[in-house]
């Protein structure tokens, strides 16, 4: 966000919002003198927002509930605009790359973290269960209309909606089971195979032997995990 400019007195945007991590992070960039508008869709997740805000004594924040597939963004000349993991999950990515653009200002900073590269997220030593599971996320990833590596698009469409590239940085952890970072692709496993045999992708049999090969390499000695790739881009509207 320094990188990109975000500072003290702006206007910034926070789309897809969830229930507000980054936006108070930002509140705290922008300052008194500025405002964050945090987009979301989930009426859960900004009652959660809301109540953090109010606690808070935050003047600074404000929310919209917004479908980002499908309604128009307010257009609000932002100075500034974070998403995260948003384009591999709505149904027209590029339109929505095109909305934002009309929500900054010219010359508005936009800062995106997507995946580029969703299987590179393995196992060391290898797992043949969780190579498995990650084709199975990306399978039904794509079946519901997302894009597990829709980063590798984003470059070309920002081009052509009038974005100027600013930076290009890839992000990418190898981690050992005692870092913090082994933790969440952990939970999201747990929470992905029970969605995988609901969704009939994976048997309740099979899930259970993958939680165990998982549990059986996150406690061998020297176990590593490499996380799946993020491709962070700064862009500045023309």
């Amino acid at each position: 966000w320094r990188r990109a400019g975000f500072s003290a007195g702006q206007m910034l945007l926070d789309v897809g919002a969830g229930p507000g991590h980054a936006t108070f992070d930002l509140a705290k960039i922008a300052g008194p003198s500025g405002r964050v508008v945090a987009l979301e869709r989930s009426r859960r997740f900004l009652d959660a927002l809301e109540s953090v805000r109010r606690r808070r004594g935050l003047e600074n924040v404000k929310t919209r509930e917004i479908d980002l597939d499908e309604d128009d963004l307010p257009r609000l000349d932002a100075d500034g605009a974070w998403c995260r993991w948003i384009f591999a999950f709505v149904k027209r990515p590029r339109a929505l790359l095109s909305r934002l653009s009309e929500a900054l200002r010219p010359g508005g900073a936009l800062v995106v973290h997507e995946y580029f590269d969703y299987s590179t997220w393995r196992l060391a030593p290898p797992s043949p269960g969780m190579e498995e599971f990650v084709r199975l996320v990306m399978q039904s990833w794509r079946s519901s209309g997302g894009e597990p590596d829709v980063g590798l698009q984003l470059p070309r469409w920002l081009d052509e909606v009038g974005f100027e590239i600013r930076s290009l940085r890839p992000i990418l952890d190898v981690v050992a089971p005692s870092d913090d970072i082994w933790q969440w692709p952990k939970s999201f496993l747990e929470v992905g195979l029970r969605r995988l045999v609901e969704l009939g992708l994976l048997g309740a049999e099979r899930a259970r032997t993958v939680a165990g090969d998982f549990a059986a390499r996150e406690g061998e000695r020297g176990a590593l995990m490499i996380t799946p790739a993020v491709l962070e881009i700064i862009a500045v509207r023309g």
